[in-house]
């Protein structure tokens, strides 16, 4: 039976950033539109959290059973390892995503958009589907596409409707950017799988791109998501404020691009995960800073 600490690290903590900070970003639009509710922020922020937890397991279980994770370099699978039996895993995973249902309930009803009880239904389908049932998308290249949907679009945009039931373009910036940094994060993980993958037959984006490509495109996700806040710099010239994590995305490009040794591409993650919370505290307090200044 796993232990305690075994659950906690099959729940992957060094991923949670990467479900916080688009719920941060959202939070810093609403204020900007005049209409932060911390309740509503506090019940986004589980169900981001509870989502990245059950997708967690949810991965865990299914690489598992199919022997994707029977080799592979980084932290503990449950499943793989044999720590945990696949059921138990699954029902974790489930549990998780039944919780996010609960208090996604309750924020759809505190903000009246009950258009989002679908959203919170096609959320929950996808996280499955991302590794689960008879043909999961993200053994088709796929899964970079439900990250920057989820964990970028609808994460960020859904909390700040939900408090200011309006979307503007500061949103609509933060939600593209803090999605690109979620898909450089998965991005980095693949491609330090990628010969595990290749095997197992998931032809990730990083197996479709190629090592080389692949370790490029990471960089440039990175580029791309701290720039694009420079749209906004004639209404919301706080927001340069996020070019701060320039010296600090150095580091994890320099190990994608050059690390030989899968396992030292291991640090990228926690580190890529550090900078999306980065930017979105930062990009936050510049749309947060602009609001009180110009008001």
């Amino acid at each position: 039976m796993a232990t305690a600490a075994q659950w906690l690290e099959g729940a992957r903590p060094r991923t949670l950033p990467m479900a916080i900070a688009p719920v941060i970003v959202g939070c810093a639009a609403a204020f900007d539109l005049g209409a932060f509710k911390p309740v509503n922020a506090a019940l986004a922020a589980f169900v981001a959290i509870l989502l990245q937890i059950g997708v967690n397991y949810a991965n865990d279980y299914s690489d598992g059973v199919r022997g994707t994770d029977a080799d592979r370099v980084g932290p503990l699978r449950l499943t793989g390892s044999g720590a945990a039996r696949p059921e138990q895993v699954k029902r974790a995973a489930f549990a998780c995503f039944a919780l996010a249902m609960i208090a996604g309930g309750g924020l759809v009803v505190l903000s009246q958009a009950w258009f989002l009880l679908l959203v919170g239904v096609g959320c929950i389908a996808a996280a499955w589907g991302y590794t689960g049932g008879r043909k999961p998308y993200g053994y088709l290249g796929l899964g970079d596409v439900f990250v920057f949907v989820f964990f970028g679009l609808v994460a960020t945009l859904g909390t700040t409707y939900t408090q200011a039931g309006q979307l503007s373009a500061a949103a609509w910036i933060g939600a593209i950017s803090t999605g690109l940094i979620a898909m450089a994060l998965l991005m980095a993980n693949n491609v330090r799988d990628i010969p595990t993958d290749r095997e197992a037959g998931k032809i990730t984006l990083a197996v479709r791109l190629g090592d080389t490509t692949a370790r490029i495109t990471y960089v440039m996700m990175l580029a791309v998501a701290l720039l694009l806040p420079v749209l906004l710099v004639f209404n919301h010239p706080w927001v340069l404020l996020v070019l701060l994590l320039v010296p600090a995305c150095l580091m994890p490009s320099r190990l994608i691009l050059k690390g030989e040794q899968r396992s030292s591409l291991i640090p990228v993650l926690k580190q890529t995960g550090l900078i999306n919370l980065g930017f979105s505290v930062l990009y936050g307090a510049g749309l947060i800073l602009t609001t009180i200044i110009v008001s």
